[in-house]
């Protein structure tokens, strides 16, 4: 009787730690309020300070958003976008599609107050994540998604892998569905999470070819609405512009809304990769139905869940940097 209890106690042990390498190996389990015990004030500190700075700056929500988006397609959503270049490697805050994002500081800000107040707990890949829904949400006074926390922070940061894995503004709909599914996301979550150009700007230099040079010999893309490309050729001076940027969703530039997908359907989405959306039957189903505003939150919400997912660092895995722009 005893050995056989001896036996059942050995496999159950067997099986328990299986389980947790099972769970180490795939990243763990994140979780809602993970800092509950260990920095009770964690996500309050986080909306505290993005709510006082989206107040005053309401460019931060487009940034905040682009960047977790930027963090989440190199190793994962682990913070490796925040880290600065070193004298022996160049980091992905210098490939060319990140040359353009903003709000580190606030970043930065953030990780302060959360150091002082209880060091050493929270990730920079989860405040990234934290600050993202919460600058967004600002404008609605109340949390548009919910995010699971307990990320922790990886150690490498390559330029070249942000060039190799951030989908970029002229790709066509099947390499971007490719591209999100090397992901584990979805074309469902590539037309839904597509709707967060409903706020930001978007620069000439990365859509100029469709209004001066679309197939090399000096055209427009034919896909795009003539009366709106006329007008971004007045404000785009030539494939040389390097400097001009206009809002994505003229109109609702500032408000996180559906109007995308309205402009969408009117063939004025403003990078090749917008209007991709409209060369797939079921995209532009999908299309259809996200214009209702409701339908889109509730969509958006679900996505940013799964996309905050992405080859999370947990456990023992990564660090807990210090500061965000430094591994430890």
């Amino acid at each position: 009787m005893m050995k056989s209890f001896r036996l059942s106690l050995v496999f159950l042990v067997s099986v328990v730690v299986l389980f947790e390498l099972i769970a180490v190996s795939h990243g763990g389990e994140l979780r809602k309020n993970f800092y509950k015990k260990t920095c009770p004030l964690a996500e309050e500190i986080v909306k505290d300070i993005t709510w006082k700075r989206v107040a005053t700056n309401s460019s931060l929500p487009a940034k905040f958003l682009r960047m977790h988006f930027h963090d989440c397609f190199i190793r994962g959503c682990d913070g490796s976008v925040l880290l600065d270049s070193t004298a022996n490697n160049t980091a992905e805050k210098e490939a060319l599609p990140n040359q353009s994002l903003g709000g580190f500081d606030v970043i930065d800000e953030i990780k302060r107050k959360l150091e002082a107040t209880c060091p050493g707990v929270v990730s920079c890949a989860d405040i990234l994540a934290l600050a993202a829904r919460d600058s967004v949400s600002f404008q609605f006074n109340k949390s548009m998604w919910e995010v699971l926390t307990g990320r922790r922070d990886g150690r490498i940061s390559r330029r070249q892998e942000a060039v190799d894995n951030i989908p970029s503004a002229t790709f066509n709909f099947t390499t971007l569905k490719q591209s999100w599914a090397n992901k584990s996301l979805t074309a469902h979550d590539l037309v839904v999470l597509s709707g967060g150009h409903t706020i930001g700007v978007g620069h000439c230099k990365f859509f100029s070819n469709r209004l001066y040079n679309f197939t090399g010999k000096g055209d427009a893309d034919p896909s795009l609405n003539a009366e709106y490309a006329a007008f971004l050729r007045t404000q785009c001076r030539g494939l040389s512009d390097n400097t001009t940027v206009l809002p994505q969703d003229p109109g609702s530039v500032l408000n996180f809304d559906s109007h995308y997908y309205t402009i969408l359907k009117l063939n004025q989405g403003m990078f090749q990769s917008d209007a991709a959306l409209m060369t797939d039957t079921q995209s532009r189903r999908l299309v259809d139905e996200l214009v209702d505003q409701g339908t889109f939150f509730t969509k958006f919400a679900q996505s940013m869940k799964r996309m905050g997912a992405i080859e999370v660092l947990t456990g023992t895995a990564g660090e807990i940097r210090k500061k965000c722009n430094v591994v430890n």
